[in-house]
């Protein structure tokens, strides 16, 4: 899996919405919401900088690193 982000999590735990980060952080609904639900491949470091801000947070608190299994790994290389 590599890189989770837990971007809902901390959304949650600051009790702030989707819309109002968006604002915030001046990034579109569309592009936060990919992050929030993971599915995000690559985030700009000024994008993460600007949500650990509004959010004050730290980027640990937003990105977690989890190892692959072995059989995730298996099932890459089919």
């Amino acid at each position: 899996m590599g890189i989770i982000i837990n971007l809902d999590v901390v959304m949650a735990q600051k009790k702030i919405g989707l819309t109002e980060l968006s604002k915030e952080v001046d990034i579109t609904l569309a592009n936060l919401s990919i992050l929030k639900n993971n599915k995000a491949k690559a985030i700009r470091f000024s994008t993460l900088n600007a949500i650990c801000k509004a959010l004050n947070c730290q980027p640990g608190d937003i990105l977690q690193y989890v190892e692959e299994n072995v059989e995730e790994k298996e099932e890459v290389k089919e």
